[in-house]
C-alpha cells in the first residue's frame, strides 16, 4: 500500500487513485506546526502521585513516537528541503500577553486544551532539534490553524507558493485545522503521517483518514522525499 491508496475513509474507500504530486521547489513550502518544548519535556515519573504516574503512562507512546519518530524525521525533512530551496515555514501557539488574554476561545477552555503561553517563556519555544536557520519564518499563532491565527495567507501568496508540506502536532487539532484552512485557500496540501503525531495513535489515525484526499494528501517522509527529489 501506498499513499495512493492508503488512509482512506469511507467517503474515498472506491474513489480513483490521484494523479502524482508535482511539487516544484519554488511553489513549495514546508510548514512545522508546533513542536514545542511544553509538549515534549515532563518531569521524572518517580516524582508524582500516583494517579499522576498513571496521566504520565497514557502519554508515553506519543513521547516515544516524538523522540523516536517526528521530531529527527522532521529534522531530515527540513535538512532536504534547505537543500532544494524549499520554504521552510514554523508556526508555534503562544500568545502575545503573560495573562494570555489575546488567546483564542479554545485556549482558554478548561481541561487539557487549556494553554497559557507566553511567547517569550521557554515552553513556547519549539524545540532545540527544529529551529529556524537563517532568515527562516516563525509564525506565533493565537488560534489552532496556522493559518487564520497570523499573515501566513499573506506571507505563502507573497513567495509564490502553491504547495504546503505540513508536519507537527498535534495531528487531530492544530495540524489538522491549519490543513483545512489552506485547503479552503485552494493550496494543495500534503500531511507528512510519520512527521505528525497525536495524543493517542488511534486519534492520529482516524484524523489522517479524514481529511486525506479532500483537504490534503496524506504520504509518508520517504515517498515525499522522493517526490521532492523527482521535481
Amino acid at each position: 500500500m501506498n499513499w495512493k491508496t492508503a488512509y482512506r475513509s469511507f467517503y474515498y474507500a472506491d474513489a480513483p487513485e490521484p494523479d502524482d504530486l508535482a511539487l516544484a521547489p519554488a511553489e513549495t513550502a514546508l510548514l512545522v506546526i508546533d513542536v514545542q518544548n511544553t509538549y515534549v519535556e515532563r518531569p521524572p515519573r518517580d516524582a508524582l502521585a500516583p494517579a499522576e504516574q498513571a496521566q504520565y503512562d497514557a502519554w508515553t507512546p506519543f513521547h516515544e513516537r516524538m523522540r523516536n519518530t517526528v521530531i529527527p524525521g522532521t529534522a531530515a525533512l527540513l535538512a532536504r528541503c534547505r537543500e532544494l530551496g524549499v520554504e521552510c515555514l514554523f508556526a508555534r501557539i503562544a500568545c502575545h500577553t503573560e495573562d494570555g488574554r489575546d488567546r483564542s476561545l479554545s485556549q482558554k477552555k478548561p481541561g487539557w486544551n487549556y494553554l497559557l503561553l507566553p511567547k517569550h517563556q521557554h515552553p513556547s519555544q519549539l524545540v532545540a532539534e527544529l529551529q529556524p536557520v537563517s532568515d527562516e519564518i516563525e509564525l506565533i499563532k493565537t488560534t489552532d490553524s496556522a493559518l487564520t491565527g497570523t499573515n501566513l495567507r499573506l506571507i505563502l501568496h507573497n513567495l509564490g507558493i502553491k504547495n504546503v508540506i505540513c508536519c507537527g502536532i498535534f495531528t487531530d487539532q492544530c495540524v489538522s485545522s491549519t490543513v483545512r484552512s489552506l485547503a479552503d485557500e485552494s493550496y494543495n496540501v500534503v500531511v507528512v503521517e510519520d512527521c505528525c503525531a497525536a495524543g493517542a495513535d488511534e486519534l492520529h489515525r482516524k484524523e489522517l483518514e479524514i481529511i486525506n484526499m479532500i483537504y490534503c494528501h496524506v504520504v509518508s517522509s520517504q515517498e515525499l522525499l522522493g517526490m521532492l527529489a523527482a521535481a
